[in-house]
């Protein structure tokens, strides 16, 4: 598959995914967003992805919305909104929610500016690595609407309500430090695409069926009742025991760093 915005490459189990129109700061346009989920679905298929990192091209992640492209299109800006079924997820809103729903970590590294409907992607991140002078707004409120893109869906696990609502109703733009403070950002690094490979690496030492459990559970179950997050823990680890990645995890523990053997591709179940 082919991308005329984003670039996409899989190093290892490692897919780099980058919005790739650094001349307009990597603003979204219909386009961009019909890539973003195509992509997505890609990496679901792949069984040997075991991690994303999500970036922008040329020193920004996004800008957000392409204004001029969106607004000059009113059929592809109602195609972005539009949905059969109201609960479900529309295009505008799978960009963000699409990342949690993979299988497999999602990292984002956030360089320059990540406003508006870059924000909500990122939101749909497991962890975000910030650089230094990166900047970030929550800015729907600026032309007149309200975030519409699943990013909430993240934002109220982040943050105290009264903190997402003054960044909400304001719109204002705020410094990497800052996000950091309100935990917006997982972190402030002095190099974030370093920082995010080093934990790719990480997770590649793990078994990817854990990995694809322990997302699947922790999305799932963050806010749900006991009783329901009890049942879920005891259906994946079932699942968990069931699979190779169990006993090659076992036997990686007993072996000598020369000897582990290689987990196998994630079971097809997740």
């Amino acid at each position: 598959m082919t991308f005329q915005y984003l670039t996409f490459r899989n190093e290892d189990g490692v897919a780099f995914v980058t919005l790739n129109r650094p001349d307009k700061i990597n603003a979204m346009n219909y386009e961009l967003f019909c890539e973003i989920d195509k992509v997505q679905k890609q990496i679901r298929k792949d069984r040997n992805i075991r991690v994303v990192i999500l970036n922008g091209a040329g020193g920004n992640f996004s800008s957000g919305i392409d204004v001029r492209s969106m607004m000059g299109n009113s059929f592809n800006f109602a195609k972005i909104g539009m949905k059969l079924i109201p609960w479900g997820a529309n295009l505008a809103q799978r960009v963000c929610i699409g990342w949690q729903r993979l299988p497999v970590p999602v990292i984002a590294v956030i360089e320059g500016v990540c406003f508006g409907a870059a924000m909500n992607v990122a939101l749909g991140a497991d962890m975000r690595y910030a650089s230094g002078d990166a900047k970030l707004g929550i800015m729907e409120v600026k032309w007149g609407m309200l975030p519409d893109m699943a990013g909430l869906d993240t934002l109220r696990g982040l943050l105290p309500k009264d903190i997402a609502l003054e960044l909400i109703y304001t719109g204002d733009e705020i410094s990497a430090t800052k996000a950091e403070e309100y935990n917006l950002v997982t972190r402030v690094c002095e190099n974030p695409m370093v920082e995010a490979e080093a934990m790719a690496k990480k997770i590649l030492n793990t078994s990817p069926d854990a990995s694809a459990a322990i997302k699947s559970s922790t999305h799932k179950s963050w806010n749900a009742p006991t009783w329901l997050l009890l049942t879920r823990e005891t259906i994946y680890q079932v699942a968990m025991i069931m699979s190779k990645n169990w006993r090659i995890a076992s036997l990686r523990n007993k072996a000598e760093a020369e000897k582990k053997p290689p987990f196998v591709s994630r079971q097809w179940w997740w």
